[in-house]
């Protein structure tokens, strides 16, 4: 009988939590089943305040770490019960947790949940805090994905690069021989959600359609685009630290079509992704998209006009549907700690090779 995990991913877009099961098989992870579970408006509303240093944040950081152990809990349950696979053939849980604060410059990243609490809620053992341990080496703490893209996408014939489009967007370049590189390239998907939910009151630009209705604005994308994390050598990662709507509004004149603001920054995740990906060394040919911004009709379209000969298409074209690649990566890496074997990637993130993940024991 195979032995089963769960991964559990919830992202900068702070939209819900994407579930997944899978069997192990070898050295790769079978798809069973997925969920996905919205954020209610209260929950998210106190993640999202969270981001800013507050009146008693310490004890709503905790409560708020009880109350997504909670919903994690709710969907392995219930996706247990979809896929009739029974709590006890689990092996464990990966749980990503939601970040509040990612500062490798200071030495910490912070993730909210309760490991010891969703172990107990599920009776399943829990793998938690899985960037603490890279920081702690010295290494930027993200992106950790590329280490499962290496194991679930490398080709023997092809050089590939894997893009994953969620809040923020980062690579990983798979050469067909050598060693692979990867970084965040940016700003994905949380400056676009962002400027959609102030302007319109949406959680997100569906298919970017508001975006291709407006005019990119040259001199607002400079300005962007001049932000020095963009100057910055790999390894390199980034959070709504430094992209959020404040930053953006600093840079605005006033009086520019909202639609056009979106256009541009639709531009500004099109042109630093490309720009990310013409540093794969050696190039790559194929182009795979995961993540919400993967199913942005508008956003593949700009990348594909960015990247003339590339073929550019999501990685349901090699077998993982775009929008279970990263709750994989969090099942993958739970049994990577169970096995005591690394789960990260010198070349990405900056250290060596260390096992993640805190393990709370069922």
């Amino acid at each position: 009988m195979p032995d089963y995990y769960v991964g559990l991913m919830s992202g900068t877009s702070l939209d819900g939590v994407d579930a997944v099961i899978a069997a192990a098989r070898g050295e790769r992870l079978r798809f069973v089943e997925h969920l996905y579970l919205p954020y209610s408006a209260g929950l998210r509303e106190r993640v999202l305040a969270l981001h800013e240093s507050g009146e008693d944040e310490l004890h709503r950081a905790a409560l708020v770490g009880n109350e997504l152990a909670a919903t994690y809990a709710r969907a392995v349950r219930t996706l247990l019960a979809r896929s009739r696979v029974n709590a006890r053939e689990v092996a464990a849980v990966g749980c990503h947790g939601q970040t509040v604060r990612h500062r490798p410059d200071a030495g910490y990243t912070t993730q909210l949940v309760n490991g010891a609490l969703l172990a107990e809620l599920t009776g399943i053992t829990a793998v938690c805090d899985f960037r603490s341990r890279d920081i702690a080496a010295g290494g930027e703490g993200a992106p950790l994905a590329p280490a499962f893209h290496e194991a679930m996408f490398r080709s023997r014939s092809q050089n590939r690069a894997i893009v994953n489009i969620g809040g923020i967007a980062n690579i990983t370049c798979l050469p067909a021989r050598g060693k692979i590189t990867g970084s965040d390239c940016g700003p994905g998907n949380v400056l676009l959600d962002a400027w959609m939910h102030a302007k319109r009151g949406a959680r997100f630009d569906r298919n970017g359609n508001w975006a291709a209705s407006g005019r990119v604005i040259p001199p607002l994308l400079r300005d962007l685009r001049s932000h020095p994390f963009f100057r910055r050598r790999a390894p390199k990662s980034t959070g709504r630290e430094e992209f959020n709507l404040a930053w953006l509004r600093r840079s605005l004149a006033g009086g520019e079509r909202a639609a056009d603001v979106q256009a541009t920054l639709l531009e500004l995740t099109a042109t630093t992704i490309a720009q990310a990906l013409r540093a794969c060394r050696p190039p790559s040919r194929e182009i795979y998209l995961c993540g919400g911004g993967a199913r942005n009709g508008s956003l593949l379209a700009r990348l594909a006009a960015l990247l003339p000969g590339k073929a550019v298409r999501a990685t349901d074209a090699l077998g993982i549907s775009a929008q279970h690649v990263e709750a994989l990566a969090f099942a993958w890496l739970a049994r990577q700690a169970l096995r005591g074997k690394p789960g990260n990637v010198p070349s990405v993130t900056g250290a060596g090779l260390r096992v993640l993940g805190a393990i709370y024991r069922a």
